[in-house]
């Protein structure tokens, strides 16, 4: 059977946003490997003679919305609403322990391999909370390299699946994937400017963690 690894969400002739699906490289790191989402969308699109351009990243093991323009004009003018902070996105995040505060603002410097320390700011707000975990709405206000698993994991509430920045023997959540979703994205379009506002519901393999659980969960859309 084959893999599905993206679906198409939005898509125009100047961008298509898609739903990655966990475990996908966006683009390739040092090592140069060849099966990345990027080079699949533009195997996908090579029959209309149309080319991706990435305008942001997601983390390998994050699924979830992700934009790629079709010309570098269109590219450059995301990129830009990404610079100026008016590019919203949001994620969904099940955590390991059960929050006590249903909104939060989590504040501090970041450290990613050996790039300098910048300051970094997350929001969160609960969705759910059960026995030993939580569900968060997740909302980064800086757009700094792997802030939301670093700032949960300095909480003392990471990601449930999380093993780069928590230790996963010290929880009692294990999952074979990590449970963090780019579920929302708000932007103007770089040509029309016209609002394009997107969301996805939590995945069909972070569901499969609640239903094993008994829980079935699905999140109300309008609540944006």
């Amino acid at each position: 059977m084959e893999i599905k690894y993206f679906d198409v969400v939005f898509e125009d002739e100047y961008l298509i946003v898609v739903d990655k699906k966990s475990g996908l490289l966006v683009l390739p790191t040092p090592k140069n490997e060849k099966h990345t989402l990027t080079n699949l969308l533009n195997e996908y699109l090579k029959n209309k003679k149309e080319k991706a351009y990435p305008c942001h990243r997601l983390d390998r093991d994050t699924s979830g919305l992700i934009v790629y323009a079709k010309d570098t004009n269109s590219q450059q003018a995301i990129m830009n609403q990404f610079k100026a902070r008016t590019f919203r996105k949001k994620y969904l995040a099940i955590v390991q322990g059960r929050l006590v505060d249903f909104y939060g603002v989590i504040k501090g410097y970041i450290k990613v391999k050996q790039k300098p320390e910048k300051f970094a700011v997350t929001k969160y707000r609960v969705l759910r909370r059960f026995k030993g975990f939580s569900i968060l709405e997740v909302e980064p206000k800086t757009g700094r390299t792997n802030q939301i698993r670093i700032h949960l994991s300095q909480i003392g509430h990471p990601v449930i699946g999380e093993r780069k920045y928590a230790f996963a023997k010290d929880w009692p959540f294990k999952y074979k994937r990590l449970c963090l979703h780019s579920c929302f994205a708000e932007f103007r379009h770089p040509i029309s400017n016209d609002l394009v506002r997107l969301f996805r519901d939590i995945p069909a393999d972070m569901r499969e963690f609640l239903k094993e659980r008994g829980l079935d969960v699905r999140l109300n859309r309008r609540r944006r």
